[in-house]
């Protein structure tokens, strides 16, 4: 069973959203993770760029496949997990953990409010 932590928000297309004032850092859930399989490459944008709710801003590969990561806020990006350059592996053990994705600057906090709670999350992955 996957873990999903109570604190954070969900989006439909699996990321994690943990909000610490006006800033957003990003991840995907433990579900996604063990869906994907071994993750042997992540690519992420540059600090300084911007998301767009919805929106592609990089991808994640497997030994399956390749999978977009969508933005669940709209923001700019202030930090980039350089860790995962190196070990791609982190996203399958530890998430949540050492495997963030992005932080970003939130253009609007209401962007949060849309997300998906643990429960709600959890209830759609149990289909």
């Amino acid at each position: 069973m996957s873990k999903v932590p109570a604190n954070l928000r969900y989006s439909k297309e699996h990321e994690w959203v943990e909000v610490n004032g006006s800033v957003a850092r990003i991840g995907i859930t433990d579900f996604a993770q063990s869906e994907l399989g071994d993750i042997v490459f992540v690519e992420l944008p540059e600090v300084g760029g911007t998301i767009l709710i919805d929106e592609p801003f990089g991808s994640v590969e497997s030994v399956k496949t390749v999978s977009e990561l969508y933005a669940p806020v709209s923001g700019k990006i202030t930090a980039v997990n350089e860790s995962l350059a190196d070990s791609p592996e982190l996203v399958n053990e530890a998430p949540f953990e050492g495997a963030w994705m992005i932080e970003v600057e939130l253009n609007d906090a209401s962007d949060v409010d849309k997300l998906m709670t643990a429960e709600e999350y959890e209830a759609m992955i149990q289909g």
